[in-house]
């Protein structure tokens, strides 16, 4: 290994030593090791899935709590949002996916739903 990779990995050692330790001074065992799987998750289906069965447990434990079921589904709402926040260029993607489809597979197969959506903007 050159130097010069030698160096940039020890800078990010130290860089990632440096945000663990921000959070992980304050953590306890298990915490720790869960904050390392954590970091291994991409996306935020996980997080969505998990706030669902939270609100869940809350509407079964105490539906009065009106305050935090609010809190929660606003949270799930932005979650949602964020998730499926699609830029303009993948809207016309899925448009032009649906209407393929559309035109490949249901107007052949004589389904008529078909006919009226492909001339409809999605």
């Amino acid at each position: 290994m050159s130097e010069r990779t030698s160096k940039k990995s020890a800078s990010k050692r130290r860089q990632s030593t440096k945000k663990q330790s921000f959070y992980t001074r304050v953590l306890d065992e298990a915490e720790k090791l869960d904050m390392e799987a954590a970091a291994d998750v991409n996306g935020i289906d996980d997080e969505i899935a998990l706030l669902r069965v939270k609100i869940k447990s809350v509407l079964e434990r105490d539906p009065e709590n009106i305050k935090l079921i609010m809190q929660a589904t606003n949270t799930l709402a932005g979650l949602v949002k964020t998730r499926y926040n699609m830029t303009g260029q993948q809207r016309k993607g899925l448009r032009e996916a649906i209407g393929n489809v559309l035109r490949d597979v249901a107007l052949p197969l004589g389904i008529s739903i078909g006919a009226s959506v492909i001339g409809k903007r999605i």
